[in-house]
């Protein structure tokens, strides 16, 4: 399960900018497995988030993440497909993107999700409001894989050429939920993982 050529290059090219210009810092990798599938879950302060969640994990792990559908226009979704990503129609319950990541869990991969499901700020009103849902929680319940927890800072301060940190925290306790209802397991393990990402944010 190796990334294509253009997630390769897209490491190559922005490994230095993160480095040098960004000072990227990346804490608690260990955390990661190092095989078998998983769910990354993070939150989302900018589009740029996926590269600086997924380039400390190179070459061990790549990302798989979804991409709003609204960006599937040739020739963009040809670009997307080969960086990784997959459609999701948001705003309603797209089972078939759900799925997706489920076999994709299974396959190996790492699922990456944000699931507040938008960025936090923006500079007009947005459609869709930031807030948590369950998607992350029931993948990884579904895939019956990890649902790791990830902080990213510093993503929202481009321009200023702020500092990027990313911090990797133990995966969520599941045991006890696999047996029960899946929405309300995927709800409690939503509030377990948004409390530890919460706790990633403030870590010193």
């Amino acid at each position: 399960m190796r990334p294509s050529v253009l997630y390769r290059l897209a490491v190559f090219l922005s490994l230095p900018f993160l480095r040098f210009i960004f000072h990227l810092e990346a804490h608690g990798k260990e955390h990661v497995p190092p095989d078998g599938g998983f769910v990354l879950a993070a939150n989302h302060n900018s589009n740029f988030d996926p590269w600086p969640l997924g380039v400390p994990l190179y070459p061990r792990r790549y990302l798989r993440f979804m991409a709003k559908s609204e960006l599937y226009w040739v020739p963009l979704k040809y670009v997307l497909a080969a960086g990784g990503a997959f459609p999701v129609r948001r705003g309603e319950k797209d089972e078939q993107a759900i799925q997706t990541a489920v076999e994709l869990c299974r396959a190996g991969h790492c699922v990456v999700m944000f699931p507040e499901g938008t960025r936090r700020r923006k500079g007009l009103r947005k459609k869709w409001e930031a807030r948590a849902h369950s998607g992350a929680a029931r993948i990884a319940l579904l895939a019956g894989v990890p649902l790791v927890p990830a902080a990213i800072r510093g993503t929202d301060g481009l321009r200023r050429l702020a500092r990027i940190r990313v911090d990797y925290g133990p995966a969520i306790a599941l045991d006890d939920l696999r047996d029960r209802d899946i929405r309300d397991a995927s709800q409690e393990a939503t509030e377990r993982l948004m409390s530890e990402i919460h706790r990633l944010e403030q870590a010193p």
